[in-house]
């Protein structure tokens, strides 16, 4: 070949032009869409019941949503009949949290030891199912003639609703462990109290995490329950309050903000999931709606 001739440079492939090329991101896209969706369905249903309120429905019984953000306004501004609406925020909340923490530590604890102890559980599943079946409503109305019309009752009301969610999620995390795994924990050495430490209870996390997300909006419906059935504080005695002056807009107030502390809490308890599941794959974690 005559060294003037060069050798002709061949044209980039396909495949390389598909690599240097942009890559599209479709969840980047998708979520502003998926966003738009949602405010326009809530516009559509705000539109048509204000709608409907201000034609063929009754305002007195159904109410609409102007009525109801001026009772929010109104409730923010100037108060409510029983004080601040901050202060009765605060006494609901209060509430729940404090029957959250009791009920999902008693959960967890005898919901892991009856897991992992079978005479201990065929034992107690009888009683265990017993109380379960007992009406919230009966029970709400003992703890205030036991422990009268104070924070006491509402927290023992949502102590029991809370219980029973993380207890038989924190149950059957423990009964799915992998009896190969512990096992081989066994051979190696390794006794009773290091097997729960470091294998039951991390497997046990995701069942446990996901009955918390459920386990906190019981202890606000315990909250109010016990508010609605005697207090002299709280959302639920507004809400209670409302329901006796025929206030419709009254209780959908309340409800909406019963609701933002419930997606509030739910907004915390997924960011300490995702902390507390960090070190598992992308895979196996817990996926959230």
């Amino acid at each position: 070949m005559s060294p003037d001739v060069q050798t002709p440079v061949a044209a980039p492939s396909a495949a390389l032009a598909e690599e240097r090329a942009p890559v599209r991101r479709p969840g980047r896209l998708r979520a502003p869409k998926i966003t738009a969706t949602r405010v326009l369905l809530i516009v559509l249903w705000l539109g048509s019941w204000e709608l409907s309120a201000s034609t063929f429905l009754d305002p007195f019984y159904y109410s609409k949503p102007s009525a109801i953000w001026g009772r929010i306004v109104d409730w923010f501004t100037t108060g409510t009949a029983f004080g601040s609406i901050w202060e009765q925020m605060f006494v609901t909340l209060q509430e729940a949290v404090i029957g959250f923490v009791i009920g999902s530590l008693a959960g967890v604890v005898l919901g892991v030891l009856l897991g992992r102890g079978r005479f201990l559980a065929e034992v107690c599943a009888p009683f265990i199912k017993a109380a379960n079946a007992i009406p919230r409503i009966v029970l709400a109305s003992l703890f205030v003639i036991w422990f009268g019309l104070g924070m006491s009752s509402k927290v023992a009301t949502a102590v029991v609703l809370v219980f029973f969610a993380v207890f038989f999620n924190a149950f059957q995390g423990a009964r799915e462990v992998d009896k190969t795994l512990i096992d081989n924990a066994r051979i190696l050495g390794a006794g009773p109290r290091q097997i729960l430490t470091t294998i039951v209870l991390p497997s046990a996390t995701s069942w446990i995490l996901a009955s918390l997300h459920v386990a906190f909006g019981f202890a606000l419906i315990g909250a109010i329950v016990g508010e609605y059935t005697g207090a002299d504080k709280g959302l639920g005695l507004l809400i209670n309050h409302a329901q006796g002056t025929f206030d419709s807009a009254g209780i959908y107030a309340g409800m909406i903000i019963i609701t933002v502390m419930a997606l509030l809490a739910e907004w915390l308890l997924t960011l300490l999931e995702r902390r507390l599941l960090a070190w598992r794959p992308p895979s196996t974690a817990t996926a959230q709606i």
